[in-house]
């Protein structure tokens, strides 16, 4: 296939800064982010503002290319190569950022605030009554819908959304005296 030269450009397009743009992303986008994605080692992303500054550049730079008469195609494929190379430079003098140590205790998740949140809600919970645990236990541990708790508790599936409904402001009710949750 023929690569176009910017010379072929249709005349209103080089007037139009935005056209020339479209023009340029339509006839050599797709290589060059193919090209830019290979030698990033897939990373799209980069591969995208590689192009889209490759784009610019020959924007930029339109009035000389269009004097040189040759075809664009070696120039932006080359523009990009360098981008990428510039880019590799920049990463490879700039240190890596290190999130910390798994051995600092310092750096370690603090479980007890879950802890003992966990020994609240099982204390609150003692405190309500069966049926209403129940209900909480099928809906919220076993990870169960409304019917399928009323299901394995052999009750109506509205009588079980209802328990549901009345377990939850039982409990937040008990977390609230625990200093937990807000009462509603």
């Amino acid at each position: 296939m023929e690569r176009p030269h910017l010379s072929e450009v249709p005349r209103p397009v080089t007037a139009d800064a935005e056209a020339m743009l479209r023009w340029l992303y339509q006839q050599h986008g797709p290589p060059l982010l193919r090209y830019c994605g290979r030698l990033l080692g897939g990373d799209r992303h980069r591969a995208e503002d590689v192009v889209q500054e490759t784009m610019l550049r020959a924007w930029r730079n339109a009035g000389m290319l269009a004097e040189s008469g040759g075809s664009l195609r070696p120039w932006l494929f080359t523009v990009a190569k360098r981008l990428v190379i510039d880019l590799r430079r920049r990463q490879a003098v700039r240190p890596h950022e290190v999130q910390g140590f798994p051995d600092d205790p310092a750096l370690a998740v603090d479980n007890l605030d879950r802890t003992l949140s966990a020994v609240e809600v099982t204390r609150a919970l003692a405190t309500l009554s069966p049926t209403h645990r129940q209900i909480i236990h099928e809906i919220y541990y076993r990870g169960r819908t409304a019917a399928e708790a009323a299901v394995c508790l052999g009750i109506p599936a509205g009588t079980a959304r209802r328990r549901a409904h009345y377990a939850l402001r039982a409990l937040r009710m008990a977390l609230a005296r625990r200093g937990l949750a807000q009462a509603s």
